[in-house]
């Protein structure tokens, strides 16, 4: 009996233990057991799910950024759950909405526009879900809904665009007629190239914009706006383009109406896709400013420093370049988007 009973308090001791044990990893006062934190997470290497909402896919530019965060995440083993926004500020709203619901880990977007994001993102930033801004920023005052902005600066490139308008007509008598094909009413690269542009040819006065319309970065629509641009101005001596696409498409437009574009009409072009420096080398385009559209891999790895709660720089710049006629030829080989 004795033994017997040495054997059951034994046995008693031993559940005691383990319900102990089991009850350690559950929360105070009911609830949930914690998890692995963000920082947690991204320090030790562990996958890391990324929300991001693409603008959609208006040009050549857009879909080699696509292409580059795409191939840019499976490199670093990083789940990207995607969504291409049609360039409707309305589905990218929808799909950060729908990033957060899902609990990703961090949530980039190239915004459509500039303004109207802060309710969006200060959901974001209240579930604990920080926000990397790519290419195209957001017009706030709350800098801390977002961690950090990686991209372009589209004022310099619309500076560089008008320094070397102004450096080609040196010395040579007015006027000289712009037409201007802006990107998407209300986007960062459209507002900010046309002022870098405008701020470089200000101090001249025989720089005249005659004629100035959004194209929304398409090939399509460049060219119908270019169209139009021809029929209502008696003498164009420049093309302004914010993208490629609309000067590819506004190339189109010249040409069909018997003029020859880079001879009759100048043409300069921002982004520096490869059927641009295709057309340089054919005299149809003067000058590309370049705008870097490979971001995935920077994006990646401060994707893995946000979510691990590092500090990063409030905003991260690409190494772009200017590209006259004389030397699209040596550089279209090496062009890989």
């Amino acid at each position: 009996m004795a033994r017997r009973a040495a054997l059951l308090l034994a046995a008693a001791a031993l559940l005691a233990s383990s319900a102990l044990t089991a009850c350690s990893t559950e929360a105070p006062s009911g609830g949930p057991a914690p998890g692995p934190s963000a920082k947690t997470k991204g320090g030790s290497g562990g996958a890391i799910t990324m929300g991001f909402a693409q603008v959609g896919a208006e040009s050549g530019w857009r879909t080699a950024n696509t292409k580059s965060v795409q191939e840019a995440a499976k490199k670093a083993g990083i789940q990207l759950k995607f969504s291409d926004a049609q360039q409707k500020q309305e589905n990218q709203i929808k799909a950060i909405r729908t990033f957060i619901q899902q609990k990703v880990d961090v949530i980039a977007f190239s915004p459509v526009v500039e303004s109207g994001w802060d309710t969006v993102l200060k959901e974001a930033k209240d579930a604990g879900i920080p926000v990397i801004l790519t290419d195209r920023a957001v017009d706030t005052k709350d800098t801390s809904l977002y961690k950090t902005f990686l991209g372009s600066d589209f004022v310099k490139e619309g500076r560089s665009a008008g320094e070397w308008l102004t450096g080609a007509y040196a010395g040579e008598q007015g006027p000289v007629n712009i037409v201007e094909l802006q990107g998407t009413t209300g986007s960062a690269p459209a507002n900010d190239r046309k002022a870098g542009f405008a701020e470089a040819i200000r101090g001249d006065g025989k720089f005249k914009i005659v004629a100035s319309q959004s194209g929304d970065f398409t090939r399509a629509k460049g060219k119908e706006v270019m169209q139009a641009f021809l029929k209502s101005q008696k003498d164009i001596d420049v093309l302004y383009a914010h993208n490629d696409d609309m000067a590819l498409g506004a190339i189109q437009a010249i040409e069909e109406s018997g003029k020859k574009p880079g001879t009759d009409i100048k043409v300069i072009s921002v982004d520096g896709i490869k059927d641009a420096f295709t057309a340089m080398t054919e005299g149809k385009i003067n000058v590309v400013v370049e705008c870097n559209p490979l971001l995935g891999d920077q994006l990646m790895e401060l994707a893995r420093k946000v979510v691990a709660g590092e500090s990063v720089p409030a905003r991260v710049e690409t190494q772009e370049g200017v590209f006259p006629q004389d030397k699209a030829a040596a550089a279209l080989p090496s062009r890989t988007y």
